[in-house]
């Protein structure tokens, strides 16, 4: 069964947003099932009115079928709302971008004291604040999960010099709605709905666990193995420590859209979307970051936007502030990459014009890899990535997470994307993975490896 509708019926031309909903009504239940995607919602904002369609179910043990008003997490683009809390709090003199977040939050602290002492709000809002960033630490359920959190980081490594480069960074968000708590004196979720959410109208939209769990919520769903079956997750979100990063925040895609109706709407969260560092190439993505706002680089008028996955769901936002478009996707399994790619680049070119960078996939004649220069084991907080080269020239990655398997994970084969990235041979929710290679000066070898997190070579 699928749902489309046309929400703003205000009168006036109608024909683009029509043209848009009967599209995607037409369009997305055929992706869904071609690429066995379990449930998706799609969103369109075209000429000032929201059009949306539905597809697929809720959770592949039940059938329950997606609704336009069933909710999906959003993710990482939580972080987008996180940052106009923040800057809301710039905009009425409360906070000063480039002043170190302990003239803020005494208590802060990082394992390197000096990176600890001289962190910006600003450094924090464009992921360059340097150190460690996938820290999922579970610090309960109650209204301090937040300020718990960020006691926790004092023990946070420190990957590089704040400032210095971009590299994605998780716990640096749930600094920044540490400080939304302090300085509004309520809990974040509670300063999300007074100051968004509630005033927006946005009546399809839930917080936690406990609001979402009484509507019509999406289950996230994973393959075992690339191929398999789609099966429900059995952890339904992320840490309720991680909630200004991207853990809870639950929405339909129409929703999702009203926020971004404002941002467009409103001059004074201009400054969000000014490019503050460069992104490497990493296939999916390549541009600049924003306060909050990624901007992609599509060649031609701005385009800001973010994505999100959790526990076995992907969120898409793409928006042109030129041209008034937004496109909203959100997903809960399966090969959601081609869906993405057909539906975004279909509606970005007929609503705005914008071409969008087609997804990377590995060359026919690809370069050797250099065993020399990228052999090694990488370490993140979750896991060691291995590479190594065979005798027969092939490189891979085998990713051991550090929580424990119950068997060996399989490595996975890369070649060469160039001089500096590796792709990997085997689609993952049809997508191939980018990883960038980032050099040691000194020494000529591989330094990092870039997945939009900076992971450093164990052993120099």
């Amino acid at each position: 069964m699928v749902y489309g509708r046309d929400v703003d019926r205000q009168g006036g031309t109608v024909s683009r947003a029509r043209a848009t909903a009967e599209w995607i009504t037409e369009v997305l239940p055929q992706l869904v099932e071609r690429h066995d995607v379990v449930g998706a919602q799609v969103a369109v904002l075209v000429d000032d009115r929201v059009v949306d369609a539905a597809a697929g179910v809720l959770n592949a043990a039940t059938g329950v079928p997606v609704t336009t008003e069933a909710l999906f997490q959003i993710g990482s683009i939580t972080k987008v709302w996180t940052a106009t809390l923040v800057q809301e709090l710039v905009n009425e003199g409360l906070v000063d971008l480039d002043l170190p977040i302990r003239h803020y939050l005494t208590d802060f602290r990082l394992a390197d004291h000096v990176a600890g002492e001289t962190v910006t709000t600003r450094h924090l809002l464009c992921h360059t604040g340097g150190f460690e960033g996938d820290l999922f630490t579970d610090t309960g359920n109650n209204d301090d999960a937040v300020e718990k959190y960020v006691s926790t980081l004092a023990d946070a490594r420190q990957l590089f010099p704040p400032g210095e480069r971009f590299s994605y960074c998780n716990s640096g968000y749930v600094v920044l709605g540490r400080l939304v708590e302090l300085l509004r004196g309520q809990t974040f979720n509670s300063v999300l709905r007074d100051r968004l959410i509630t005033p927006l109208g946005l009546s399809d939209v839930a917080t936690s666990v406990g609001e979402a769990i009484v509507r019509l919520p999406a289950v996230g769903h994973f393959r075992a193995s690339p191929g398999g079956r789609n099966e429900p997750v059995r952890t339904w979100s992320l840490t309720a420590s991680n909630a200004p990063a991207g853990a809870l925040l639950t929405m339909s895609a129409r929703e999702l859209l009203g926020f971004v109706k404002m941002h467009l709407a409103r001059r004074d969260f201009d400054a969000m979307r000014h490019p503050h560092v460069a992104v490497p190439d990493l296939g999916l993505f390549k541009g600049h970051w924003g306060l909050g706002w990624a901007l992609p680089d599509y060649g031609g008028p701005l385009v800001i936007g973010h994505t999100g996955r959790t526990a076995g769901q992907r969120a898409f936002l793409r928006v042109v502030p030129e041209a008034g478009v937004a496109v909203a996707m959100l997903s809960n399994g399966g090969d959601v990459f081609p869906v993405f790619e057909k539906v975004f680049g279909h509606l970005l070119r007929e609503l705005a014009g914008v071409v969008q960078p087609a997804l990377p996939v590995p060359p026919a004649n690809p370069l050797r890899v250099d065993a020399d220069r990228i052999t090694g084991t990488y370490r993140s907080a979750l896991a060691d990535n291995v590479v190594h080269v065979d005798e027969a020239g092939r490189a891979w990655l085998r990713i051991v997470m550090h929580t424990g398997q119950s068997t060996p994970p399989e490595p996975l084969e890369v070649v060469a994307l160039g001089e500096n990235a590796v792709i990997t041979v085997v689609p993952d929710e049809g997508a191939h993975t980018v990883i960038g290679l980032v050099d040691d000066a000194a020494t000529g070898r591989v330094q990092f490896l870039h997945t939009s997190r900076l992971i450093p070579r164990l052993h120099p």
